[in-house]
C-alpha cells in the first residue's frame, strides 16, 4: 500500500482511478505497436464511465524509437490519461507494479519468445490482459489469471516478398519484423471487453491476481524452472539418440529468411482463412480512414500495404451491417492484388477498422 500511494502520487495518478500498467521496451519495430492496447482501452474507458490511466514503464537507448511509441500509444486513446515512467529511474522495477490494478500487453513480434513482464505481473498479484501470442500462453490462464486475447495473421505462404527483402538486402532485420508485425491482429473488441470487466469488478481484479501469483510462484520459481529444465535436456537427448539421421531440408524456401507466415505459424491463435468472415468495425468517412491509415503507427512498412485508393476500395466493399466471407470478398477484385488485399484485412483489424471472426486455428 505504501508503494501504491508514492507511485500514484509521483505520477499524478488519483488513489482511486482505475490503471492498467505497460512494462517493457519501447519500440515499434521491435517489441510491439502499442496503438491496439490504446484502441481497447479506449473502448473500455468508454464503458465504465471512469477515469482510467494507461501508466507506461520502459524506454529506448534511441530516443527517436522512444518517441515513435509514445506517439503510437497516444495515437487512440483521447480520452484515457496516459503516464510515462523511464526505465532508469532509481529503485523503480519492483514497486512500480504496485501502482497498478490491471497488467496490459499486446505482444505482436516474432521477437517474443517468452514474455518475462507476464510473469513478473503475475508475481507482483496483478491480473493481465495479454495477447494469445506465442510463449504468453505457457504463463498465463485465460479466465484464471487474467485473459488472453486472440491474435491473428495471415496464411502461410503470404509473406514471401518480406522474406526476399531480407534476405536480399532489401531491408534490414528491424525492417523484416516490423513488416510482419504489421500483420498481427489483436482482437480489440474482445480486449476491450476484458479489461471493463477487470475495472469493473474489483472482487474479479483480487481473485485473478492471486491466481496468477501462486501460479508464478508454483510453476515458475528458479527451483521448479531448474528441475524442469533438467529434465528437458534429458528428453531432448533421448529424442536425439533415438532420432534417425535427416536429410537436407526440403526445397523450395529460403534457407535464410523464410516466410514469417510459414515459420511463425503457430504464434498466432489463428490463421485468417477463406471461409473465416470480416466486417466493418464502425462506420467511417474516407477522410477519416486516409487519416487514419496515413498515420506513422499504422503504416509501419508502407511498400508492404495496398495505396490508400485500394483500402478505400477494401473497405467500400465490406456490407454495413453483416459480416461477409473473406473469400467472397476477395473475388471482387483483381486475382494480382487478391493476396495483398487479405494480408491488409489483418492490418485493417489490427488498427480497429475491420474486425475478424473465425476458425482456422493456427499450426
Amino acid at each position: 500500500p505504501q508503494a501504491r500511494a508514492a507511485w500514484r502520487q509521483a505520477m499524478r495518478i488519483p488513489g482511486d482511478a482505475l490503471v492498467a500498467l505497460h512494462f517493457g521496451r519501447f519500440s515499434v519495430p521491435t517489441k510491439m505497436n502499442p496503438a491496439p492496447m490504446g484502441l481497447a482501452l479506449q473502448e473500455a474507458a468508454r464503458r465504465v464511465g471512469k477515469p482510467v490511466y494507461w501508466l507506461l514503464f520502459g524506454g529506448s537507448r534511441d530516443p527517436q524509437a522512444e518517441a515513435r511509441f509514445r506517439d503510437a500509444a497516444c495515437a487512440f486513446c483521447p480520452e484515457v490519461s496516459l503516464r510515462f515512467a523511464g526505465d532508469l529511474e532509481p529503485d523503480a522495477h519492483g514497486p512500480i507494479w504496485s501502482a497498478a490494478d490491471v497488467f496490459l500487453s499486446f505482444s505482436d513480434n516474432l521477437q517474443e519468445s517468452f514474455g518475462l513482464t507476464v510473469l513478473e505481473a503475475m508475481a507482483a498479484g496483478l491480473p493481465g490482459v495479454v495477447s494469445d501470442w506465442d510463449g504468453y500462453r505457457d504463463t498465463l490462464r485465460h479466465g484464471i489469471d487474467g485473459f488472453r486475447i486472440r491474435t491473428t495473421s495471415p496464411r502461410p505462404g503470404l509473406g514471401a516478398d518480406l522474406a526476399y527483402g531480407y534476405a536480399h538486402g532489401q531491408t534490414n532485420y528491424e525492417g523484416y519484423v516490423a513488416a510482419a508485425g504489421q500483420f498481427v491482429a489483436v482482437d480489440v473488441e474482445a480486449a476491450a471487453e476484458a479489461l471493463a470487466a477487470l475495472f469493473n469488478d474489483p472482487d474479479l481484479r483480487r481473485r485473478m491476481g492471486e491466481s496468477a501469483r501462486l501460479r508464478a510462484r508454483s510453476e515458475f520459481d528458479w527451483r521448479v524452472v531448474i528441475k524442469a529444465y533438467q529434465a528437458l535436456w534429458a528428453e531432448l537427448e533421448r529424442r536425439r539418440l533415438a532420432a534417425p539421421a535427416q536429410g537436407p531440408a526440403s526445397a523450395g524456401e529460403n534457407p535464410w529468411a523464410l516466410d514469417p507466415f510459414i515459420q511463425f505459424q503457430a504464434y498466432p491463435t489463428q490463421i485468417l482463412g477463406h471461409d473465416d468472415t470480416v466486417i466493418l468495425a464502425r462506420p467511417l468517412t474516407d477522410a477519416e480512414i486516409v487519416e487514419i491509415i496515413s498515420r506513422d503507427e499504422v503504416m509501419t512498412v508502407p511498400s508492404r500495404l495496398p495505396s490508400v485508393e485500394e483500402t478505400l476500395g477494401l473497405l467500400a466493399a465490406l456490407p454495413a451491417q453483416a459480416p461477409v466471407r473473406v473469400g467472397d470478398l476477395l473475388e471482387t477484385f483483381p486475382p494480382e492484388r487478391r493476396a495483398l488485399l487479405e494480408r491488409a484485412l489483418v492490418w485493417l483489424a489490427k488498427f480497429g477498422l475491420v474486425r475478424l471472426s473465425g476458425t482456422s486455428p493456427a499450426a
